[in-house]
């Protein structure tokens, strides 16, 4: 889309300066007498005694990636903000990818001298994206450990053996080297073995409602003849999908008029990739009034990104799902828009290779993202790398979305635990979605919205519900690493910026879409069945990661009506917040929750059926809480129809 160009009315905060803890999420290390530079923050957490089982061998071959900083890269995150923020005299005035890269690109001498010197450790150097932002190098484990000035070891995580730098890396200062990833297996990359047969089925029980509260525990008697307790009164819906969902946000009209995303490309990066899913998301257009994507669907992955690797953890079946749920639903709200899927051939660092991908060739005007690391904690040398890549969105006119996390604060309702956000989601440079519990009528209206933050409870057996126990719910909460961004000043109530003490910190998350499982879409992939057979089938899903790409096709109707991109949203979203649904807490006893009836062997009812209530928000059981204005479940709300539409794009 063509970037905005609008006069300037006042100058823009920039979130450069707001956010000046952001520039210290890097690598400051040390410099020694020998002219060397120890990365800070480059050894995982994991990489301890504990855990240790022995040597690596020397032999053992390692790829890796030397990352190198922006230039001048305070004007850039100054830059990012500016275009980005309504009002600011840069207002619009986006760069393209080659501007971009002239004006803050590391240089190409950095480059060389970065490539001289692997090349004279005997490494063999592999790719370099046009941005200049790192040199790929092979080589074995005993090269890197005599270049990094380190040792390496084997550590058992997770059941799976991996490897470890077990020293922090060291790197000639003179090369200003930002991080070097890829040394350490945190995420256990692997060679694919074999093609990625379906996920396995999974059927949603009946009773389930068309609709809420179409079916009641009163009005509907379960299949089993087991008694169920007065409250809570509703089946769980099955699952909601097309117009529902359209109309629940106040979309039917726009989407009926011609408002329908068309123009704006809407990407999805996640690992692997579905080979069923052209031919999933038609089925799923066709059955619930959706209109086709042919021609509007492009799916670019990497080589293997369709095969499975023999490691279970990394779970290419659960993310086939997971680009079926994003398409699907980015479908759904913006039925008109173009959509991109970026598929990489693991679940680890390459996600972040693909994101410097699709920016650094503009692929899309805005990116949806349901993954994320559980926190805060990770090696800097993971963080500022991806920072860089997200300022460099933003001055593009790129806008990043990102779920923000299905465990709520992350403490699992455990008292001593320390709550946090997670990362990417926290990072002042993108758009963090949250979830919600969602009642949608007969008439396809919202009848209540509030804080996806699940209790679970199980029937007991004398006919009563047991205690409610924390389940899950939308991630959120006070960051440690980021200063609160100018969009959200004055906007953040102190109570919540200011949670440790000191100076306002970033607070996540900024807006919310449906997210709660319970509440959740209805979706349509092609499952392997206990028979053999391997169909369509369709089931109701949940998370964050459903309401970011949610959200995304909302954003891509704003950014149509506005005739151009948004660059990094939030400065425009948190202008436009009072047009916002305000989702507040489900305190209304009306709508305490739902009855989820469940197969206990996931598709038929043949070994029988469990039930359980899921109460709704309840927060009060971890330390995020919903109510009235800006909230740690759900941002500044939801989208609210055309009142939302016209806010966000006329700013």
């Amino acid at each position: 889309m063509a970037p905005a160009r609008k006069r300037a009315v006042a100058a823009a905060t920039t979130l450069a300066a707001a956010c000046a803890l952001a520039g210290t999420v890097g690598l400051p290390g040390r410099a020694d007498a020998n002219g060397r530079h120890t990365l800070a923050g480059s050894v995982p957490s994991w990489a301890n005694a504990g855990h240790r089982v022995g040597a690596t061998p020397k032999g053992q071959a390692v790829t890796f990636r030397v990352y190198l900083p922006l230039q001048h890269s305070d004007q850039a995150a100054a830059l990012a903000t500016s275009v980005s923020t309504p009002g600011s005299a840069d207002y619009g005035h986006f760069l393209t990818p080659a501007q971009f890269r002239s004006r803050f690109a590391p240089s190409s001498a950095s480059v060389a001298e970065v490539k001289t010197w692997l090349k004279g450790q005997g490494f063999k150097v592999g790719a370099v994206p046009s941005n200049n932002k790192y040199v790929e190098a092979s080589g074995t484990a005993a090269q890197a450990a005599t270049t990094f000035d380190t040792s390496f070891a084997e550590y058992r995580v997770d059941g799976q053996q991996v490897r470890s730098n077990t020293a922090p890396l060291s790197v000639p200062s003179s090369l200003g080297v930002q991080a070097v990833i890829g040394l350490d297996q945190s995420q256990s990359l692997v060679q694919p073995a074999k093609t990625t047969p379906p996920p396995a089925a999974f059927v949603n029980a009946q009773p389930c409602s068309a609709y809420w509260g179409e079916k009641t525990t009163t009005d509907t008697p379960t299949p089993d003849g087991t008694k169920l307790p007065a409250k809570p009164a509703e089946f769980a819906p099955c699952g909601y999908a097309g117009r529902q969902l359209q109309g629940a946000y106040g979309m039917s009209g726009a989407i009926g008029s011609g408002n329908d995303g068309k123009g704006v490309t809407i990407g999805i990066i996640d690992a692997f990739a579905s080979p069923y899913i052209a031919s999933d998301a038609e089925t799923y257009s066709q059955r619930h009034g959706l209109p086709s994507l042919k021609g509007h669907f492009t799916q670019l992955i990497t080589n293997g990104s369709q095969n499975k690797p023999p490691n279970k953890k990394m779970d290419p079946q659960g993310w086939a799902g997971e680009e079926t749920l994003d398409v699907e639903a980015a479908h759904t709200m913006a039925p008109g828009a173009d959509i991109v899927y970026i598929g990489a051939n693991n679940n680890g660092r390459d996600l972040d290779a693909l994101m410097n991908k699709v920016v650094n060739n503009h692929l899309a005007d805005i990116v949806s993202n349901s993954y994320g690391y559980s926190g805060e904690a990770l090696p800097p040398g993971t963080i500022k790398p991806s920072l860089d890549t997200q300022v460099q969105a933003a001055a593009e006119g790129i806008s990043l979305l990102f779920s923000s996390g299905d465990n709520g604060d992350e403490t699992g309702g455990d008292p001593s635990a320390a709550p946090t956000p997670d990362w990417p989601a926290s990072s002042p440079y993108v758009t963090a979605v949250g979830g919600t519990s969602m009642g949608i009528g007969a008439d396809d209206q919202r009848i209540f919205e509030t804080g996806w933050e699940t209790a679970r409870s199980t029937l007991s057996s004398d006919g009563t519900w047991s205690t409610p126990t924390y389940q899950y719910g939308s991630g959120g909460g006070t960051s440690r690493l980021f200063a609160q961004p100018s969009y959200q000043a004055g906007v953040v109530p102190t109570s919540m910026s200011q949670t440790y003490g000191g100076a306002p910190m970033r607070v996540v998350p900024d807006v919310s879409a449906l997210g709660d499982p319970t509440t959740g879409m209805l979706v349509g992939e092609t499952q392997a069945f206990p028979d053999g057979t391997q169909k369509y089938a369709e089931y109701r899903i949940g998370g964050t990661s459903l309401a970011s790409p949610l959200y995304a096709g909302m954003l891509a109707l704003a950014e149509q009506k506005a005739g151009h991109e948004f660059g990094l949203a939030n400065p425009r979203l948190y202008a436009a917040a009072s047009s916002s649904y305000d989702v507040t807490g489900a305190s209304d006893a009306t709508y305490p929750g739902a009855v989820r009836s469940d197969y206990v062997n996931s598709v038929d009812g043949t070994n029988g059926y469990s039930y359980t209530a899921r109460w709704f928000d309840r927060g009060d059981l971890i330390t995020l809480r919903t109510g009235p204005g800006y909230d740690d479940v759900t941002g500044v709300g939801s989208p609210n129809g055309q009142a939302w539409l016209d806010a966000v794009a006329n700013q």
